[in-house]
């Protein structure tokens, strides 16, 4: 039966257009869709389009067919050059400064985190649960910017959206406008009526979400900063919203920066970082997944590079397809993107987009080396000096929105 109807009967059935668990107040109710008959213009490939109801996107998302909703922003990528003319680092560059922060790097916090993370019964965008965990992710990026005492430096601000759950970028501003960004996204979505069922999404993409947090948090304390001092390139970390819907926060986002002219020179994306009993069970070694489709190939190269020496486990190549998560944003608007996941694909989580994608199913070591790869290429990236073009975009200092 299609979740569609299935709501139908249970609001012609007497029940609330409210789902209200019992020590909860009606300002934490999730909402349905405000038009379920809505239309969208989704992407399932470069140059595949098709017009779908909400219903029809989380039918193919059950199918496991991946696309982008270009609905608000079709015209992303029109300003981008089809070639990437950023050339990576030859080799890890700063390992003497990088290897003194990996034990530095803490479960413990990326668990405290988590476990408050998917305590919202769901993180859907369209959710009021989906707005009250974004503002409490925003709150805990800017503590930990407080904490750094970095407060007056870096700039954690809301990219706001109509649907109501902000993304997060956390700009730490270098000597050049060259910009690397590393993002997750924070969205869960149960894909049987996203609107009421229960949606902890702790590998799908609360994982991606502590991960980057953590390296962000140890990043801080690093020698970059000693003495007033900043990095050579500009750092963001974003938290995107929306990535279950068709990549909408990230799109919006890079939408943006493309139209300012930014100068993004490499965007990671890490989405599902914690699950491995599939690739244990089948008797593979334990490995970080990078994926090898619609990926900037210098880019992934290095980050190859950047896992064989931060990481204590190999690295797996594997593909996921057209517009798998928000790194399609970035490329989509001209900038190299990659993409880690957990795994080799096909051993990727089988709990997302479902009440079981709970804690209990993740291994925090795991995590873990997926938190050194990060702060590994963030390091290297901030310090590098990049050849080939750059637009030397500027930034806008008002608050930045779709609204």
């Amino acid at each position: 039966m299609k979740a569609s109807v299935i709501a139908a009967l249970l609001l012609s059935s007497g029940a609330s257009a409210r789902f209200i668990e019992s020590h909860e107040t009606a300002d934490n109710a999730i909402l349905f869709p405000e038009d379920a008959y809505a239309r969208y213009h989704i992407e399932l490939a470069p140059g595949e389009t098709r017009w779908v109801t909400e219903e029809e996107k989380w039918e193919l998302r059950r199918e496991g067919k991946k696309f982008m909703d270009i609905t608000s922003h079709p015209s992303l990528g029109s300003r981008a050059s089809t070639a990437s003319t950023v050339q990576f680092p030859s080799k890890v560059a700063h390992s003497k400064f990088v290897e003194p922060l990996l034990s530095s790097l803490s479960k413990k916090k990326m668990q405290t985190h988590l476990e408050k993370f998917t305590s919202f019964h769901t993180r859907y965008y369209k959710s009021q649960y989906g707005a009250q965990s974004s503002a409490w992710l925003q709150s805990q990026v800017e503590a930990t910017v407080s904490d750094a005492g970095l407060s007056d430096l870096i700039d954690v601000r809301p990219f706001e959206h109509p649907w109501g759950q902000n993304s997060i970028v956390a700009r730490i501003p270098g000597e050049k406008n060259s910009t690397v960004v590393i993002g997750a996204h924070q969205d869960s979505i149960n894909l049987w009526i996203p609107s009421i069922l229960a949606a902890p999404g702790a590998d799908d993409d609360g994982s991606g979400t502590v991960t980057i947090l953590e390296a962000l948090r140890v990043l801080l304390t690093s020698d970059i900063f000693k003495d007033g001092g900043k990095p050579e390139n500009t750092v963001e970390f974003h938290w995107y919203s929306a990535e279950e819907g068709g990549l909408l926060g990230s799109q919006a986002i890079f939408a943006h920066y493309e139209k300012e002219g930014r100068d993004v020179k490499a965007m990671l994306q890490q989405d599902m970082t914690g699950f491995v009993k599939k690739t244990l069970d089948a008797g593979k070694p334990e490995s970080v997944g990078v994926i090898t489709d619609y990926v900037d190939v210098g880019l992934t190269d290095f980050i190859k590079k950047v896992i064989t020496e931060y990481c204590d486990i190999p690295f797996v190549e594997t593909k996921c397809g057209y517009a798998c998560s928000d790194h399609a944003s970035a490329s989509k608007a001209g900038y190299p993107s990659a993409f880690v996941i957990e795994s080799a694909f096909e051993d990727s989580s089988d709990h997302i987009h479902s009440a079981g994608d709970v804690i209990s199913t993740l291994s925090f070591d795991h995590m873990l080396q997926h938190a050194k790869l990060t702060l590994g290429l963030a390091y290297e990236l901030a310090s590098a000096d990049f050849k080939g073009k750059s637009d030397d975009g500027g930034y806008e200092e008002a608050s930045f929105s779709e609204l």
